[in-house]
């Protein structure tokens, strides 16, 4: 755990106040620290008088400590039956006994202590639960932006086919006006989601938000992806370039999998955003269904070199994205949420690669799944 400054100057001030007590040569605040879950070590944070850049080892590794002195007492840390720290003192070699009033002050030191890091950890676990709820308005605001586009895409491909004079136009001016303002939210939730973003991949918490319901059945590759096509063609509409869906649907997209697997839209929906949203104007965009993989390509300009790994980081955007609106977090995300799945998400920077009908320069996202395990049969 990393310990504010504000608590390291309050202990700090508590041991240089023992400057003018005698018979007293030293204090040692240490503070139970666990790392990489390794058992719990006393690692010392403060000492008097100070020796500059120089620690001291833990209590475990410090030979010194390891026979009994007289010469020196420890003062445990301790909240109920939790042993939080302690603290040691010493007094010169064969100097007079522990004077009572010391002892009953370094009890309250350590108390007071004691109080402080109690508050201390307090504030940790707090910091530590907002940081979880703002990523989690962080993810929500990342997947709240694909709907609103789709919706936004509907509206204006309405508007272009309604007649000039239509009086159904000022109902879609109106859909399109509140799209954009919600929009306008969604930014400044996403401003919040990313101050202090966490980028510790420890935190166990969901990802993206769950396409499907978990008591849902009839979960196929298909159902999943033809809402997501259909949004693609729409698109790609308004946009005026070429959209190339797939032909055939192989039989491995028919077979019914866990509701867990639902996850695989939103993976494929950041896919198709990121192609539309990134590639130049014009250039064609497909998906494409390999054996056990789904393929969101374009045509656009390769990603650099020096960032085909780098963009599956989170918070990291590729160049060519300007200033466009975006968290940099899909393809971690999507990355993550396809190994959690037993599978994996890869960029291939040259689409023919994968099929010679496709083209020979862009990119092609490849995200692989498992074969599904068929159900055992009783004997």
């Amino acid at each position: 755990m990393k310990l504010s400054n504000r608590f390291l100057n309050l202990v700090k001030q508590q041991l240089n106040s023992f400057e003018a007590e005698a018979p007293l040569e030293k204090l040692v605040v240490y503070i139970a620290q666990a790392r990489d879950g390794r058992a719990p070590s006393l690692e010392a944070v403060s000492q008097w008088p100070a020796t500059g850049n120089k620690s001291l080892p833990p209590v475990e590794a410090d030979p010194e400590l390891r026979a009994p002195s007289p010469d020196r007492r420890w003062y445990p840390l301790q909240e109920g039956t939790i042993l939080l720290g302690v603290l040691r003192a010493e007094k010169p070699l064969s100097s007079s006994s522990w004077p009572t009033r010391l002892d009953r002050r370094l009890l309250a030191t350590a108390s007071a202590i004691t109080h402080c890091l109690s508050l201390e950890l307090e504030r940790a676990r707090l910091l530590d639960e907002l940081a979880e709820q703002r990523e989690q308005i962080s993810l929500m605001v990342h997947q709240l932006r694909n709907p609103l586009a789709a919706l936004r895409t509907y509206a204006q491909l309405l508007m272009k086919r309604l007649e000039p004079d239509s009086r159904h136009r000022t109902l879609i001016k109106g859909l399109l006006s509140e799209q954009a303002q919600l929009d306008r939210y969604i930014s400044s939730l996403d401003q919040i989601g990313q101050d202090n973003l966490p980028i510790e991949p420890s935190i166990k918490a969901p990802l993206l938000l769950p396409p499907l319901l978990p008591q849902a059945t009839d979960l196929t590759i298909r159902s999943l992806l033809t809402p997501l096509i259909e949004r693609a063609i729409a698109t790609s509409a308004l946009q005026k370039r070429p959209w190339h869906g797939p032909s055939q649907w192989p039989a491995w997209t028919e077979e019914l999998r866990p509701s867990g697997d639902g996850v695989v839209a939103e993976i494929v929906a950041n896919l198709l955003e990121n192609a539309f949203r990134y590639s130049p104007a014009g250039r064609p965009i497909g998906l494409c269904l390999q054996q056990n993989g789904v393929c969101v390509w374009d045509g656009g300009e390769p990603i650099n070199k020096q960032e085909r790994e780098r963009i599956f980081s989170r918070g990291i955007r590729g160049q060519s994205s300007g200033d466009r609106p975006g968290s940099g977090l899909g393809l971690a995300l999507g990355r993550q949420l396809a190994e959690d799945l037993g599978g994996s998400l890869q960029l291939i920077t040259s689409p023919a690669n994968l099929d010679p009908a496709l083209p020979s320069e862009g990119n092609a996202f490849l995200l692989s799944l498992p074969a599904v395990t068929p159900p055992a049969t009783e004997a």
